[in-house]
């Protein structure tokens, strides 16, 4: 099935590089950029976004379930999702606010 047809990219090429992903690192935070990285590709409209998001997450499941993933790497992949969430809100704690421009 066409999935991007900006880009013309199908069903089974998303899943197929979201496999590849999972290979590198079976726990690590796949979202469509990264994807699309992966194939050397670009968002353009990103109206397709939501349904990659959907590939991913059937994929992703798909891929644990046959790996059988036990309880301590799933408590790991929380705790490794935990910290870039605390890094990203200090990312975001540092940069300026609106009110305090210097112009």
């Amino acid at each position: 099935m066409l999935v991007c047809s900006c880009n013309f990219i199908t069903e089974k090429e998303i899943a197929d590089v979201v496999v590849d992903l999972l290979n590198e690192d079976c726990w690590q935070l796949i979202v469509p950029a990264k994807v699309y990285h992966a194939m050397q590709k670009r968002g353009r409209c990103c109206g397709c976004f939501p349904n990659v998001v959907d590939i991913i997450i059937r994929t992703t499941e798909r891929y644990h379930a046959e790996r059988h993933s036990t309880d301590g790497e799933i408590f790991d992949f929380m705790t490794r999702l935990k910290q870039f969430h605390e890094e990203n809100r200090r990312a975001d704690l540092e940069r300026r606010q609106k009110g305090h421009r210097a112009a």
